[in-house]
């Protein structure tokens, strides 16, 4: 077995929904009441929380997104890139959903949902809000559980772990000016400095770090000493997760009980453009000749969300208490049930697949 074919198995060997993954919407709705709880009776703690900052980052949230984002990054391997030539074509669709349609199309749902159709039901003053953090969660393709996702939809894993070594190198240059357009388009005002700072700070600086941390790893205790480290951390990256939502939602409380609608209207267009996006992906695939195992892995990247990046961008650019972190949080509500439904779909669906796909 070569090098190579050893870090991609490395990559997926343990990828399959854990305890926690698997009841994350439970975990997420059991965040939303503590956190209201707490904050309704403990609102002086909270504004301690949300007053610690430095440069408009605030400090807390930055250390808990760090432990969410870092474990991620350590599991890529940058010298995948190599491979992106054997799966030009599923890469190449991918790209173009990831890129040049999701943030878009996700876009054009905000607008049409948030701004003209829900406008009536929900806070006035939170509508361009709700926009923009709809626009951030769509900006980023994820990292981290779209390795679970081709797991379990048997995708070809060198190509999952190539095309998101890929996403994560053009994420580092694209994603400022993609938020930065469609927020200007939105007419929203774009803080252009605590953009990219948030770009630093939470994709450049974490990327390089665990790229440093990756190499030190493999070269004092090779495939094993970073898999052990990637299973210490695991349960770190959850706690993470779920301590940034109870903070959030601990300043959210008071909107969300006098505004309960609120969520089921922010998860309607997050759920159609996941669908869209992943079929368009699949189709796309299917018309090329791409092979199964390649475009079942495509569509759901294609439809992925990094909702850990969204977070604590919607959180630097504006605040706890904006709609837009409360947006992509919603995003974190509904992307366990909503992903198993795509695999479920893309298995579903092999044999049809197959059957019309010029596969070679």
């Amino acid at each position: 077995m070569t090098a190579k074919t050893d870090t991609a198995e490395l990559a997926v060997e343990k990828a399959s929904l854990g305890f926690f993954e698997r009841y994350l919407t439970l975990w997420v709705v059991l965040c939303i009441g503590a956190g209201i709880g707490l904050g309704n009776a403990f609102p002086k703690l909270f504004q301690t929380f949300g007053n610690m900052e430095i440069a408009q980052v605030n400090l807390p949230v930055a250390t808990l997104i760090w432990l969410m984002i870092v474990p991620m990054l350590l599991k890529i391997d940058f010298a995948a890139l190599r491979e992106v030539g054997g799966h030009w074509r599923g890469i190449s669709v991918t790209l173009f959903i990831n890129w040049a349609i999701k943030p878009f199309s996700m876009a054009a749902l905000g607008w049409f949902f948030i701004g003209y159709l829900f406008r009536p039901y929900l806070p006035a003053d939170q509508i361009d809000s709700y926009i923009a953090g709809l626009i951030i969660l769509a900006a980023a393709p994820c990292t981290a559980m779209v390795f679970v996702w081709s797991h379990l939809s048997k995708g070809e894993p060198h190509f999952t772990l190539s095309q998101v070594a890929l996403n994560d190198v053009i994420m580092i240059f694209a994603f400022a000016p993609i938020v930065g357009l469609l927020l200007g388009l939105s007419a929203i005002v774009v803080p252009w400095e605590t953009l990219f700072l948030s770009v630093v700070l939470y994709i450049v600086i974490p990327v390089f770090a665990a790229q440093i941390w990756r190499r030190q790893l493999l070269a004092h205790g090779g495939e094993a000493a970073l898999q052990r480290t990637l299973d210490r951390l695991h349960p770190v990256s959850l706690c993470a997760l779920l301590a940034t939502l109870v903070l959030l939602f601990g300043f959210q409380g008071g909107r969300i009980l006098a505004e309960p609608l609120v969520i089921l209207l922010l998860a309607v267009p997050i759920l159609i453009q996941v669908y869209f996006n992943s079929g368009l992906a699949y189709l796309l695939n299917r018309a090329f000749g791409v092979a199964h195992c390649v475009a079942a892995p495509s569509a759901l990247i294609g439809a992925s969300n990094f909702f850990e990046l969204a977070v604590a961008t919607a959180i630097v650019l504006f605040g706890f208490e904006s709609g837009a972190a409360l947006a992509t949080v919603v995003g974190v509500l509904i992307e366990v049930p909503v992903m198993l439904s795509v695999v479920r779909i893309t298995k579903a669906t092999q044999g049809w697949y197959e059957k019309a796909a010029a596969v070679p």
